[in-house]
């Protein structure tokens, strides 16, 4: 249970990096209606730009810097990879609630020891696991029941951003980013939402990788995989299997899971959100999101009339809003927490080891 404890009515954020997701969670913590108190980046010039451009209250030379000043409730940590247990337990130690961007730790033991201290100091520790917050993924999780019990879970998230030679970025550097990065920035994502969806748990994997772009600008040679096959048998004894790549020629963000059970099938598309997939013996339909006919579950996510498209966007500032709601005390279900994040990285862990090894490897 978190600490119950008197927040302020505008809870005042700090974002520590000043990318494309410190973008992102700024603009969700505004929506929300927080107070953008402080900024701080890789650097001192690179913080007073994002400043700039975010309209923050204040530009802090360091995160230290920011995490120590006393003027932030609640930091959101964007930076690579490597960043974040450090900064998470600063903040933590600071009193202070924590977003982290995924992966929580590169490794399952400081991911475990994180979602400990957060718990120890009664303090919310939330992950993005935003996928989790279309509509049309309440509802598949909702409709779960309907479809029997689960037999085969199968799916893939394709992205071809670093498809080049000349395409590079800090997560290819495993000092950075980690051991594992196509599986720890995006495998993750699918291996999350199919847990949620199903309320089943991956128990143990046998996996393949691959290294496909050999030699990359600034990064040679290349020792983080560009692709995943992972085959897995679920605590219930479903069966199942992923396919991830960030060098797939056209994806650019195409997470598919379909689920087969003993009476029906389900299946999303994070590119195709509006819609679920539904089919049984007698045929197939598909749902289109509509507040009027969704579950009460999907329907909290979905403020806007059929017809008018919803996206990642959405998918964030609903994240971000349940995550505000519970520093409050207000917990909300499917929010995810770092214990999400320490299971995800207990995941990674198994399926970096399968690889390696050749063997099944138990989460």
């Amino acid at each position: 249970m978190l600490e119950i404890r008197r927040w302020p009515t505008e809870l005042r954020a700090g974002i520590v990096g000043t990318g494309f997701m410190g973008r992102i969670h700024a603009r969700a913590a505004r929506l929300t209606g927080a107070r953008l108190a402080g900024v701080a980046g890789s650097t001192a010039e690179r913080a007073r730009q994002a400043g700039q451009l975010l309209g923050a209250d204040r530009v802090f030379d360091t995160a230290e810097d920011l995490i120590e000043s006393g003027l932030i409730d609640v930091v959101h940590i964007c930076t690579p990879n490597h960043l974040h247990a450090p900064l998470t337990l600063k903040a933590l130690d600071a009193g202070l609630a924590v977003i982290c961007e995924k992966p929580l730790a590169t490794d399952a033991r400081t991911a475990a020891l994180m979602a400990g201290r957060a718990e120890e100091a009664g303090l919310l520790g939330a992950v993005p696991f935003v996928y989790r917050f279309h509509p049309m993924v309440r509802e598949a999780r909702a409709r779960m029941a309907d479809i029997g019990r689960a037999s085969l879970i199968q799916g893939s998230y394709l992205q071809d951003w670093l498809l080049e030679p000349t395409d590079d970025n800090w997560r290819v550097d495993p000092e950075l980013g980690g051991p594992g990065r196509a599986i720890g920035d995006i495998g993750t994502h699918w291996c999350d939402l199919a847990e949620f969806v199903t309320g089943d748990r991956i128990a143990r994997v046998s996996a393949q990788t691959a290294v496909v772009v050999t030699d990359r600008a600034t990064n040679s040679p290349v020792l983080t995989e560009d692709v995943a096959t992972v085959q897995f048998t679920t605590a219930s004894g479903a069966l199942g299997s992923v396919n991830v790549s960030q060098v797939a020629p056209g994806r650019k963000n195409r997470l598919v899971l379909e689920v087969s059970g003993t009476s029906g099938s389900l299946a999303f598309d994070q590119e195709d959100p509006e819609r679920l997939w539904l089919g049984d013996r007698a045929g197939s339909h598909t749902l289109v999101r509509d507040p009027v006919t969704l579950s009460e579950a999907a329907r909290r996510y979905s403020p806007l009339p059929a017809g008018h498209a919803q996206g990642y966007h959405d998918c964030f500032d609903a994240f971000v809003a349940d995550s505000y709601a519970a520093i409050r005390g207000e917990y909300r279900d499917g929010l995810p927490t770092f214990e999400d994040g320490a299971r995800a990285a207990v995941i990674t862990d198994a399926i970096l080891d399968s690889a390696r090894t050749g063997e099944w490897v138990p989460c």
